[in-house]
C-alpha cells in the first residue's frame, strides 16, 4: 500500500509539484538515518497531472486531536514529538533547506494504531462529544510531510510563508525570513500540542501581533522601526504596536485579551516538566531570529536532556 498526491495540471502547481519532487530527492540521497521527512518511493505525470507516490502513513497531529475532541496530548508524548519535528528540521537545515510551513496537518503519525484510555480528571467537559475516554496514539513515530514550499536557505527571502497561526514575527513584518521561521512554527505546535488548540487564532496581521504581545510580552522596538511598507500601518510612530487603537472590533480586542502569558497557558496543561517546556518555548518563540534557538541547540535543551519525573 502506498499513499499518492495528485498534483493538478496547472503550470503554476505542476511547477511547485516538480520542485517538491526535487527536495523529496535530495532529502532521500542524504537520509542515512531515517531522519523523519516522508520518503518518495517515485514520482509520474498522468494526464498532465503530477502524481507524487509516498510511504503510507498514520493521520496528522490535527486530524488525531480532531477526533481526540481537541484534547492535549501528555508532556511526555509531547516531548517525543518534538524531538523528532527538530531532529527533522535539524537534517533539512543541515541541507540549506528550509520547510516554511510546518503544521500539525503537516505532522504525520506513523501508524494509525492507537489506545483508549479512561479519562478521570476533567468531568466537567462542555463539548458534545464529550467521553469519559482518551485517544493515545500506539506509537509515537512521526513523518514531516508537504515539501512544496520548500526552499534553499541562499538568502533572506521576503515573500509571506507559512500557514498564519505558524506564521513567525518577522514574516508579517516584512523583516525577510530564514531558517528561524521554522523553528518559531514548532513552537507555536508544541503549545497547541499542550493545549489541544491553536496558540494564535487569528486571521489579520495587527491582531496576530497584538496576541504575540499578549502571550509572549512586547515586540522589540528594533523589529518594529524596520518594519516593511506594507507592516507599517500596524505600528504607532515606529514605537509601539498600534494596539488596541488599531483593533478591528470589540470581538478583536476581547480575543487577544482572554489569552492568557505563556507560563501561565503551560501550567494549565502540564502536570510536570512545566518549567523545561517553559524554557524551551521561550527559545523557540523568540521575537528576534537571530536570537532564537536554533535546531541543534534545542535538541540540547534540558526538556530532552534532563531526566523528568512524574509527580505522584
Amino acid at each position: 500500500m502506498v499513499a499518492i498526491k495528485i498534483v493538478r495540471g496547472i503550470k503554476k502547481y505542476r511547477e511547485a509539484a516538480m520542485i517538491e519532487v526535487d527536495v523529496l530527492q535530495q532529502l532521500v540521497k542524504h537520509d542515512k538515518n531515517a531522519s523523519r521527512c516522508v520518503q518518495i518511493r517515485n514520482w509520474f505525470d498522468y494526464r498532465n497531472h503530477i502524481c507524487i507516490v509516498f510511504e503510507k502513513l498514520g493521520p496528522s497531529l490535527y486530524d488525531f486531536l480532531r477526533k481526540n475532541s481537541y484534547r492535549s496530548f501528555p508532556i511526555d508524548l509531547v516531548r517525543e514529538l518534538a524531538r523528532q519535528m527538530l531532529e527533522c528540521i535539524a537534517f533539512m537545515h543541515e541541507l540549506r533547506l528550509i520547510h516554511t510551513d510546518l503544521k500539525p496537518e503537516n505532522i504525520l503519525l506513523v501508524s494509525p494504531e492507537y489506545i483508549e484510555i479512561p479519562e478521570y480528571k476533567d468531568s466537567s467537559r462542555t463539548r458534545k462529544d464529550a467521553s469519559q475516554f482518551k485517544r493515545l496514539p500506539k506509537s509515537s513515530a512521526i513523518k514531516v510531510i508537504d515539501f512544496g514550499s520548500s526552499t534553499y536557505g541562499t538568502k533572506d527571502y521576503s515573500y509571506i510563508v507559512s500557514t498564519r497561526h505558524y506564521r513567525a514575527p518577522e514574516v508579517i513584518l516584512g523583516l525577510g525570513w530564514s531558517y528561524p521561521c521554522d523553528i518559531w512554527s514548532i513552537g507555536c505546535i508544541l503549545v497547541e500540542l499542550c493545549s489541544g488548540e491553536a496558540l494564535f487564532q487569528t486571521h489579520e496581521n495587527l491582531e496576530h501581533l497584538a496576541m504575540m504581545e499578549r502571550v509572549l510580552g512586547p515586540l522589540p522596538h528594533h523589529m518594529l522601526k524596520r518594519a516593511d511598507r506594507h507592516a507599517e500601518k500596524y505600528i504607532r510612530r515606529g514605537q509601539r504596536l498600534n494596539w488596541p487603537e488599531g483593533a478591528a472590533s470589540r470581538e478583536s480586542m476581547n480575543a487577544v485579551q482572554k489569552l492568557p502569558r505563556l507560563q501561565n497557558l503551560v501550567m494549565q496543561h502540564v502536570d510536570h516538566s512545566a518549567g523545561d517546556l517553559i524554557d524551551l518555548l521561550q527559545g523557540l518563540l523568540k521575537y528576534d531570529p537571530a536570537n532564537r534557538l536554533d535546531a541543534q541547540e534545542a535538541l540540547r535543551h534540558p526538556f530532552f536532556t534532563r531526566i523528568h519525573c512524574r509527580r505522584s
